[in-house]
């Protein structure tokens, strides 16, 4: 029995091949294998028909069948295997109006881009015989570029989403986009909006989230296609917030401390909608500003998060389709940021409130990677020092009293709840109160 997918695709093939098809490993896996990296999952492509592979595979179905996926399940993996096609006729600038089933060699020439459109034998007889390339691929994989198979403008043309893809898989394998691919991608880039806001939101986060997020970012920007991507003008901006959390963000870290998809978010929209506008790199007009500039880097952060960031939120959530987590994580991560600036002007307990709060640790990264400005680099020394000490002290204590006292003490449940809950815990986290009698005390000197 198969012990991997690469065992489950590969005995998928041999029983087509047993059965007189022509079937090879297709697309992702044949490219990952030849640049050593693990595949993520494996397709075959097939010249057997739909109908035939579902007669071979008795656990299996249709998941595209007017396209000819059939999805084989065998001993666990679950494989996608197309029958090799042709399509014409796009209309809509996604989907073909007319699928042909024909032979390798055409369905190589109907993929995206050349890296993707190889093939494996994986039985062949000996290993320079495995590698089946109808459209140069080996060479692009060697000279590290993704490039568009035959007319870059047409192979966009029939599906606007590739020209988003090709800036993921170059983030992701560190590849350089072709001149001319680049070009078309530059000259239909406003295309771009016509497809589903959801396929879009999907490929910005599978490129926030890959390897090299700022440099999928930056070629996003380059490439023209953050205006419709973000449906806003065009920005050449410098992305240096998001190049230092790229750095900062790393395989070994523990899941709790991996830089998330909505903190890279916030970085990019720091970059693009913060900093060049807010913090210029030219002498402050403002005479006190010049003399306290973390003042001032707090003044502009605290009108910025009340007064622009929610548009742009809204926006960016319609956009890319934000899940309400996602746009939750990337607004309260941002509203942390915007006060840990003014950490010197806030109190005790607002200190503690932040520290104790569960995305504190992503603030604290996007604050890190935000240090490529002067006055928050200065800042940031006495924070983290006050932190450190605060968050060994506890900063999330028990509260004393909850709304079942105050109902006991006779106050009828209403907005002035939540104002006495916070206040008394207030009082608790700063020191002032320090028992539960004290507490109730304090409720009824205010009630």
């Amino acid at each position: 029995m198969p012990r991997d997918a690469r065992d489950a695709a590969v005995q998928i093939v041999r029983v087509l091949r047993d059965a007189g098809h022509v079937a090879y490993l297709a697309g992702g896996c044949v490219r990952d294998t030849l640049l050593g990296l693990q595949p993520k999952d494996y397709d075959v492509a097939t010249s057997a028909r739909p109908e035939q592979v579902r007669r071979l595979f008795r656990q299996s179905r249709y998941v595209g069948e007017a396209f000819g996926v059939v999805l084989v399940r065998i001993a666990g993996h679950a494989i996608e295997v197309a029958t090799f096609r042709t399509e014409w006729g796009y209309q809509d600038g996604r989907r073909p109006s007319h699928v042909e089933f024909s032979d390798a060699q055409h369905d190589a020439l109907r993929r995206d881009f050349t890296v993707n459109g190889l093939f494996e034998d994986p039985l062949a007889p000996a290993p320079e015989q495995r590698i089946i390339d109808f459209v140069g691929g080996r060479a692009d994989l060697q000279a590290r570029l993704i490039r568009a198979i035959g007319n870059p403008q047409e192979r966009f043309g029939e599906d606007y989403l590739r020209m988003l893809r090709a800036a993921r898989f170059a983030a992701r394998l560190g590849f350089a986009i072709e001149p001319q691919t680049a070009a078309a991608i530059r000259a239909l880039a406003c295309n771009l909006g016509k497809i589903s806001r959801e396929r879009i939101g999907q490929e910005v986060m599978w490129t926030l989230t890959g390897p090299r997020p700022a440099l999928g970012a930056r070629l996003i920007q380059e490439l023209l296609l953050d205006a419709p991507v973000f449906n806003e003008d065009h920005l050449e901006v410098p992305l240096l917030t998001l190049d230092r959390l790229s750095q900062a963000d790393s395989p070994a870290q523990p899941a709790s401390e991996a830089v998330t998809f909505s903190t890279f978010l916030a970085a990019w929209l720091l970059d693009r909608h913060f900093f060049p506008r807010d913090l210029p790199d030219r002498p402050m007009a403002d005479p006190a500003a010049a003399a306290d500039p973390q003042q001032r880097c707090a003044q502009a952060a605290a009108r910025f998060i009340t007064d622009d960031l929610p548009p742009i939120v809204a926006r960016w959530r319609s956009a890319l389709v934000l899940s309400n987590d996602h746009e939750s994580a990337l607004e309260k991560t941002l509203s942390i940021w915007g006060a840990n600036l003014g950490w010197a002007g806030l109190t005790l307990a607002k200190r503690k409130r932040l520290l104790a709060h569960s995305l504190w640790h992503q603030a604290e990264l996007l604050l890190q990677a935000a240090a490529h400005h002067p006055a928050i680099t200065a800042l940031i020394p006495a924070l983290h020092a006050e932190a450190q000490a605060l968050a060994a002290e506890g900063v999330n204590p028990a509260p004393y009293l909850s709304g079942d006292d105050l109902i006991a003490l006779g106050l009828i449940p209403g907005p002035s709840f939540r104002r006495l809950l916070d206040e008394v815990y207030d009082a608790q986290l700063e020191g002032r109160i320090t028992s539960r009698d004290q507490a109730l005390e304090w409720v009824r000197r205010r009630a």
